[in-house]
């Protein structure tokens, strides 16, 4: 008898998520690759072994948390997966606002790794690259950083509106509305990177006003058409509706380069696709976002992040 495909809807699915809602770490690698053709057996098995390869680098060091979370893109599915697509897994899709660009970049795959320890994320992606070998592109590799009191770059706190607890797993985690993929989840990723000369010429009221926070002390003001005011999505009954957010800097001041890494996991990916309309188009109250002014998306990519069952079971299809 031959084993079910993951995708198989006689067999009820698992919903063991991959590490999605894990707390956030000091150390992260971020590698976004395309698959060669001819290389699907290859990578379908890497895929499989995935979070064991995490376990065995990490098991003498549980205080480094060492941890992965794998995704899969749209055109990648096909060729990796075949079968029917989670319900709402579709290209990246780029937009062009008035001043502004989302760009549209390629990505078969995705690789979060994090930990406390840089050594850990750096001995885990090098191990992911030795077993793809050549059948690979890397289309973007980003070594990340936990920056002072979780900041980024610009000197304000990033990701203060995550969802904790119970209300993180429903945020971030696919349930019965597509019962063949629950416990997986979408994830959107951007490189941006900063002009932080032209920033730290703003005064910190001229910064406050076009973030939507005060510096120092995080709290939100009020200030109409900031980065928080565009950023807020809401339902038609005017409840919130949120995005778990795993961003994180990075940057090389030799070369004058500070970015951001932005990643938003999420149940609907029609929420952080909301907000980057938002952001990158207006809407009919606001401009785009004026943190944008300062901030250059530089990659977008969109995937789907399988459970673990699901991802242990990809070397049997």
């Amino acid at each position: 008898m031959t084993s079910p495909l993951p995708s198989d809807p006689a067999r009820p699915r698992p919903a063991r998520p991959q590490p999605v809602l894990q707390a956030p770490t000091a150390a992260a690698v971020f590698l976004v690759l395309t698959v060669q053709p001819g290389g699907e057996d290859r990578t379908r098995a890497l895929l499989a072994e995935s979070a064991g390869l995490a376990r065995a680098i990490g098991f003498g060091r549980p205080e480094g948390r060492l941890s992965l979370v794998a995704g899969i893109g749209a055109q990648g599915w096909d060729r990796l997966v075949g079968g029917r697509r989670p319900a709402l897994l579709r290209p990246f899709r780029e937009l062009a606002g008035p001043r502004h660009r989302a760009v549209a970049t390629p990505g078969d795959l995705l690789f979060h790794i994090r930990a406390e320890r840089p050594d850990l994320c750096f001995a885990l992606a090098a191990e992911i690259m030795r077993r793809l070998g050549d059948t690979a592109v890397v289309q973007d590799e980003v070594q990340a950083f936990a920056s002072f009191d979780s900041r980024n770059l610009l000197g304000f706190v990033d990701g203060t509106e995550n969802p904790v607890g119970p209300d993180a797993a429903d945020t971030a985690l696919v349930g019965d509305e597509d019962p063949r993929f629950r416990g997986g989840s979408y994830a959107l990723v951007q490189k941006y990177l900063h002009e932080v000369d032209a920033w730290e010429k703003l005064s910190v009221e001229e910064q406050e006003r076009t973030v939507g926070r005060t510096k120092l002390t995080n709290l939100e003001i009020h200030a109409p058409g900031s980065h928080v005011d565009v950023n807020t999505v809401t339902d038609a009954e005017g409840a919130e509706r949120r995005i778990l957010r795993g961003a994180m800097p990075f940057g090389r001041p030799g070369h004058g380069e500070f970015g951001t890494y932005f990643i938003a996991y999420a149940a609907d990916p029609d929420i952080p696709g909301t907000m980057l309309r938002r952001m990158f188009l207006g809407t009919e109250d606001t401009g785009p976002d004026p943190l944008l002014d300062f901030s250059r998306a530089v990659t977008g990519t969109q995937f789907f992040v399988p459970s673990a069952d699901f991802l242990e079971e990809l070397a049997d299809t």
